[in-house]
């Protein structure tokens, strides 16, 4: 299952690929015009340079998106099984949850497009999308966390569905509500949530849990920081490299987010679940 699953993700992720070349390829920069450019245009704050004449004007830091739309496409595909499967005997708790699954599923390709649509323009709205798709992510695997962590919980179909429901009224209520507190507040906090839930959900099923998923999804993303610190003070910087840092920041943003998922996911749970 999971090969046919990784090969279809795989060419669903390349049709997009070839998608974007078209658009940049028959499209230019003045598509955007109009609209609101971003601070981070104008501060210059990626080592990427800003070609405002082609249709991307990132392209490299574009094109990398793509990572969040193969990791996205992938776990609805997941989802998919899972719902055909829920009344399998030995099902774990996420599994029979699949509208978790579609919801981080959702939130990796949302991410994908706002991120996309961020670099692609660099105006104030693409900004905000791509935020917003950040929040997203971090909201549904927090979410998923405490459905883990809670293990006691019991929530019947319904109450699936409406949990699943406020989840994505939350991630729209975030739209406005991050012009109001910083990404450097925000981000740590969900991040900090994520893993001090991951590691209360390991001490309670050490036994069923993947301590090496854990430990790759905290390493990932620490390196990814690190790296789009560097970017961002232009530190090793080539503006027309094809290898971006903010691209590389893509990658193992994108890596350590579905580690995460994957802990609670890819590891069988106990019967007390």
């Amino acid at each position: 299952m999971l090969k046919k699953i990784t090969t279809r993700s795989v060419i669903y992720s390349l049709i997009v690929l070839l998608i974007y070349f078209v658009l940049n390829a028959l499209l230019t920069g003045h598509a955007w015009d109009g609209m609101v450019i971003s601070k981070s245009a104008l501060t210059v704050e990626y080592c990427e340079f800003n070609n405002v004449d082609r249709f991307f004007h990132q392209s490299m830091n574009t094109y990398s998106n793509i990572v969040y739309f193969f990791f996205g496409i992938f776990i609805c595909q997941l989802a998919w099984e899972d719902q055909k499967n829920r009344a399998v005997i030995g099902r774990n708790r996420l599994e029979q949850f699949p509208g978790l699954s579609y919801l981080i599923g959702g939130a990796f390709i949302y991410l994908s497009v706002g991120s996309a649509f961020f670099h692609a323009s660099l105006t104030w709205v693409g900004q905000r999308v791509d935020m917003n798709g950040t929040y997203g992510l971090s909201i549904a695997l927090l979410a998923i966390c405490l459905y883990q962590a809670f293990y006691k919980w019991t929530l019947t179909d319904r109450l699936k569905t409406s949990v699943v429901g406020l989840l994505i009224l939350l991630i729209v209520a975030f739209y406005p509500l991050a012009l109001f507190i910083s990404s450097s507040i925000l981000l740590p906090v969900f991040i900090l949530s994520i893993w001090l839930l991951t590691l209360i959900n390991y001490v309670q099923f050490r036994k069923q849990r993947s301590i090496l998923l854990a430990i790759s999804s905290i390493t990932l993303i620490l390196i990814a920081f690190k790296i789009r610190q560097l970017d961002v003070q232009k530190i090793n910087c080539d503006p027309y490299s094809v290898c971006q840092g903010h691209s590389v920041w893509h990658l193992l943003a994108g890596l350590s987010s579905f580690c995460g998922y994957a802990f609670f996911r890819f590891t069988p749970t106990p019967n007390r679940q």
